[in-house]
């Protein structure tokens, strides 16, 4: 049996990443989707996330319960160490992951492949606005950092700035080409 693909899911907030993820698993119902574990409250919305304490995510950090960890914009993120498990039963996993963080996800996963998930500025300021989280300052701070994607990674470019089911007709195409 082969080992899944890790396909990590990266591109600034408010671009959807969630949307794909969910829309790629109702198309492709064999994907597994990560559960991150997240140092926030699990009542603040969004993805289906472990919110614990910063206490709890370093207690699981140093226990080795994560594959992967990260910080970032003040929070600790992680991806569970079970994702190794569904790997090795061949299932191809989707996470969302940082941008900032892929070469180090490529070194823990071999098998990483990129789905860079992109809008216009206008599209992702309009998002960000709507879901009512951050400050119009943060908003445009969010919009003015520019992550470059590493070097030598598998990487699809999903644009979605228009239809959902056009972008995830893009990631399955580049996912399973033998399909199309």
């Amino acid at each position: 049996m082969s080992t899944g693909r890790f396909i990590a899911v990266v591109g600034p907030s408010g671009v959807g990443k969630d949307s794909v993820m969910e829309a790629l698993i109702a198309a492709h119902p064999d994907f597994h989707r990560v559960r991150r574990v997240i140092t926030r409250p699990s009542a603040a919305g969004g993805e289906d996330f472990e919110g614990v304490s910063r206490a709890e995510f370093e207690a699981r950090r140093d226990a080795g319960a994560f594959a992967l960890w990260w910080p970032a914009h003040g929070l600790l993120y992680g991806i569970p160490a079970s994702v190794h498990k569904t790997l090795s039963l061949g299932i191809d996993v989707l996470a969302n992951l940082s941008r900032a963080h892929l070469l180090a996800a490529a070194e823990v996963f071999p098998s990483l492949h990129v789905l860079h998930v992109t809008a216009a500025p206008e599209v992702l300021a309009q998002r960000l606005a709507a879901r009512g989280r951050e400050t119009p300052e943060d908003i445009r701070a969010r919009l003015a950092r520019e992550v470059a994607l590493p070097d030598g990674l598998r990487v699809t470019e999903v644009d979605n700035g228009g239809r959902l089911q056009d972008s995830v007709e893009t990631a399955l195409a580049a996912l399973y080409p033998e399909r199309v």
